[in-house]
């Protein structure tokens, strides 16, 4: 019987693309909400759905848009993605102007964003795609080389774009972190475009949940001092956060 309704929340989700746990609780009425969510993380776990908040997604809506390297991604470390995100949209007041990044971390954050009055800047289409879900939020897509498996875009065109635009905050996801070599990326490009977003913010507020760390990736593109705000799981280790504590950095 539980194999059977597994089975039958994939096939829906797999049929609408994205269910709440409210339009779930009318297909399986005799079903509570605690072993709907049970059933929704035994999915997540086999990777043919994503949790989000308040309901779910099926792995096969996130790949029509993003394809396969990035579905990968997106179910992987869901928990502390989802975590971080509502922490940095519990940041997010009306009327701001920020940037976001392209990550899969960013794409859980544009699920979380509250419909308001902001301005979001983003070089991630899988970002820009949810973020146009809602109709108060402004957003300008960054043009350039479309980054496959990050599904994001990167040029020197993009970073000059920048010279005479304002934005107060700049939230940003790391692929990888150590204290020698600070935050780093995969990708020059990208990291270059990140650098001016850096310089060009008023406030920046680093996303890393746990598994990034002690990682190292090619291209670092900001170090401690130039964050102001760390948002991690629950995770990250104390010694590392009394670190970031020290040096003035507020750590969520």
């Amino acid at each position: 019987m539980k194999k059977e309704r597994i089975e039958e929340i994939a096939e829906l989700l797999d049929k609408r693309g994205k269910l709440t746990l409210e339009q779930l609780d009318e297909y399986f009425p005799n079903v509570s909400q605690m072993t709907l969510r049970r059933d929704l993380l035994q999915l997540e776990q086999l990777g043919r759905i994503i949790r989000v908040r308040g309901g779910a997604m099926s792995v096969k809506e996130v790949q029509k848009v993003s394809g396969e390297p990035y579905a990968k991604k997106t179910v992987t470390h869901t928990d502390e993605k989802i975590e971080i995100a509502q922490k940095a949209a519990s940041l997010i007041e009306e009327n701001c102007s920020l940037f976001m990044d392209g990550g899969t971390t960013a794409m859980y954050l544009a699920k979380e964003t509250p419909d308001i009055n902001i301005h979001v800047f983003t070089n991630g289409l899988a970002v820009a795609i949810e973020l146009a879900q809602k109709k108060q939020i402004n957003i300008t897509l960054l043009g350039g080389q479309l980054m496959k498996d990050n599904l994001s875009t990167a040029s020197p065109v993009a970073r000059s774009y920048f010279e005479n635009t304002n934005f107060e905050l700049a939230i940003i996801s790391a692929s990888a972190f150590t204290p020698e070599d600070g935050f780093s990326c995969g990708s020059q490009t990208e990291a270059d475009l990140l650098q001016g977003i850096r310089k060009k913010a008023r406030a920046m507020y680093m996303m890393l949940d746990s598994s990034k760390i002690g990682k190292i990736m090619p291209y670092t593109f900001a170090r401690l001092e130039d964050i102001n705000v760390l948002i991690t799981d629950s995770n990250f280790p104390a010694e590392l956060k009394e670190m970031f504590t020290q040096k003035n950095i507020v750590v969520m």
